[in-house]
């Protein structure tokens, strides 16, 4: 078996202390990367346009949230807290866990080897990476490193970039979003090497979770494109044509273009692929994308036919489908795909950056996708000339639309809108909001007079509880315990301030 390429032993790369993540200090040799322009899977692909019906492209989540638990209130991840605390809740399931983080480094490599064709894209928090960084899972991660790092196995896996500490993006503070994605890189290169970053071209939100709020989109999007990133993976719900309507059928399986117009009426987008339907884990763990393609034709973008791609992603770990059936299910789906045309014509699995990459190399121009934008939207460009916009005309017209249309709301969508991210969170988002405040106010003029403030251990350790407070699951599991460690997470972020 080849060698595991391992990362570039780089001095930007270098963890600046080995009890903190790497998350900060190498921004422009990160930005230099991200915004690679090089084709990532055109040179290598094995799948011609003429020959592809339609295409599933699945997508795991992965995340685990970095807690104050530990013997002496360290920083651990919740994975290395099930491990030791197995007769409490579900922790029983941690080996389980592990394992899905690591699986995907036996299947696709089994699956090649046995005449497959099989593609898959992960997303892995920065949350989960360290953990298991700090937990020793070297095991888990040489099972990663293969699939990512050696050459045999790129065109069939591709990594997608998040926010670093599974930040739900409506509620997280403008100024931290790009500090966010940019910590996600740094980490995943300090991984998987510099050559590695330079392929992560979409984007997967955590929860899905889309901000509507005109400014808040503009800048997540703003934020996105400087990354260098080309695409956003958006669940279908949370856009609406300009017009205000829903998506059309068709339109979910081709890319849209996402558009943002902020409250100062500039506009600013990026490609879209339509995540289908709800949350149920089910979608991915018995593969439903590959028998809905079955079904999917082709489709017209101006003058080029293409086929329908049928985009989902799931947790990879969580519930008894993603641990016990999924497996089965992922080897079945390739075998039977393997059948029909070897994998490579009629129904074919593809990435999102592969399949974008195809038809635009086809002549599809990304200016003749669908455009889309956030939900709710249209309802105040209606009240708000979008030529002589202004941020209080913006705001005077949200404020109208709440009084007097009860569907209406800026807090963004998710797969998950029976829940509330911010509704009964105030105890956790003030102090988040807070601690970001004293953030800014005490770096930001510093980094502007001296870029390698950020690589100073001080400057890292602020940036690292601020972004920590702002994980999803100090709000998604409820008031108690995580509405604690949030707290505790707070006062120590806020010590380092002053």
């Amino acid at each position: 078996m080849p060698a595991i390429a391992q990362s570039p032993n780089l001095p930007i790369l270098n963890e600046i202390n080995s009890g903190l993540p790497n998350i900060c200090g190498s921004e422009a040799e990160i930005s230099a990367a991200a915004n690679s322009n090089e084709p990532v899977f055109l040179p290598t692909t094995n799948l011609r346009l003429e020959n592809i019906q339609a295409g599933f492209a699945c997508a795991l989540h992965m995340h685990q949230p970095t807690i104050p638990a530990g013997a002496n209130g360290e920083l651990i991840s919740n994975l290395q807290q099930m491990f030791e605390h197995p007769n409490q809740g579900d922790n029983h399931n941690a080996g389980v866990f592990a394992w899905c983080y690591s699986r995907m480094g036996e299947f696709i490599p089994q699956l090649i080897a046995e005449g497959c064709n099989p593609r898959i894209m992960l997303d892995y928090s920065g949350n989960l990476l360290w953990g298991l960084r700090q937990m020793g899972r070297d095991d888990i991660f040489d099972n990663l490193k293969r699939i990512t790092c050696e050459a045999q196995y790129q065109p069939y896996v591709e990594w997608l970039g998040t926010m670093w500490s599974h930040a739900v993006i409506p509620s997280t503070p403008i100024p931290d979003i790009k500090l966010q994605i940019q910590a996600w890189q740094h980490h995943f290169a300090s991984i998987f090497g510099i050559d590695a970053l330079k392929r992560v071209k979409g984007f997967s939100p955590p929860e899905m979770h889309f901000p509507n709020h005109p400014d808040t989109l503009y800048e997540y999007i703003k934020a996105l494109k400087e990354c260098g990133y080309r695409w956003l993976m958006v669940q279908e719900h949370s856009v609406e044509n300009l017009d205000g309507s829903g998506l059309s059928q068709d339109q979910k399986y081709i890319p849209n273009r996402l558009q943002a117009r902020n409250s100062r009426g500039e506009t600013i987008s990026i490609t879209a692929l339509i995540k289908t339907q709800g949350s149920d884990t089910k979608l991915v763990g018995q593969m439903q994308p590959y028998y809905e393609a079955k079904g999917r034709n082709k489709q017209q973008i101006g003058s080029v036919t293409v086929p329908s791609l049928v985009t989902q992603i799931a947790d990879g770990e969580n519930g008894g489908v993603m641990m016990n059936e999924f497996p089965s299910a992922f080897m079945k789906a390739w075998h039977e795909n393997r059948e029909d045309g070897g994998g490579k014509s009629g129904v074919v699995g593809l990435n999102g950056t592969e399949y974008l990459e195809i038809i635009e190399a086809a002549g599809v121009n990304p200016d003749d996708y669908p455009i889309c934008q956030g939900i709710n939207q249209h309802k105040i460009w209606q009240l708000v000339d979008p030529d002589s916009a202004t941020p209080e005309k913006v705001e005077s017209a949200i404020a109208q639309l709440k009084q007097t249309d009860h569907n209406f709301h800026m807090d963004g969508a998710s797969w998950t809108n029976d829940l509330s991210w911010v509704k009964g969170y105030e105890n956790v988002l003030e102090p988040m909001n807070q601690l970001s405040a004293a953030f800014h106010q005490k770096y930001d003029r510093l980094v502007q007079q001296d870029a390698t403030v950020t690589k100073q251990f001080e400057y890292q350790q602020a940036l690292l509880y601020n972004l920590l407070l702002q994980t999803s699951c100090f709000r998604y599991w409820g008031q108690g315990t995580w509405t604690d460690y949030a707290r505790e997470l707070y006062n120590r972020g806020a010590a380092l301030m002053k």
